[in-house]
């Protein structure tokens, strides 16, 4: 049961990164998956979730309209495409999955989920 993201990189403000966070069997089947980022100093932030039921998507405010979750279902992977990047988001990015068959509301803090994969650098300069 693994969760693997990557995709992480340096990118000029302003410029696209699409993130991966590919999943096993167990760790992607009707499980909500999300996304948190961690900059240097500061806790561990939600970023965005993509729910397995009703496929709704929610966004953390400083990132709605600029980044978008989704999902491929045959790959078993959840991916973060982000457009319009700025300094600011420059953090260690992290893909997670709630419990299995989870369909509650609790989605924007660390211990909701139980799962986690390794964290991929984006850069963002300025």
């Amino acid at each position: 049961v693994q969760l693997q993201a990557s995709g992480g990189g340096l990118v000029q403000a302003g410029g696209s990164l699409r993130l991966s966070c590919a999943a096993s069997e167990r760790a992607f089947d009707r499980r909500n998956v999300g996304w948190f980022r961690q900059a240097p100093g500061k806790e561990r932030e939600f970023v965005a979730i993509l729910l397995w039921r009703r496929r709704s998507t929610y966004y953390a405010e400083s990132v709605k309209g600029r980044f978008t979750i989704y999902r491929d279902n045959a790959k078993k992977t959840v991916y973060l495409q982000m457009n319009s990047l700025k300094p600011e988001d420059t953090a260690v990015y992290y893909c997670a999955a709630q419990g299995f068959m989870y369909d509650g509301t609790a989605y924007y803090t660390v211990s909701d989920y139980s799962l986690w994969g390794q964290g991929t650098l984006v850069t963002v300069s300025s």
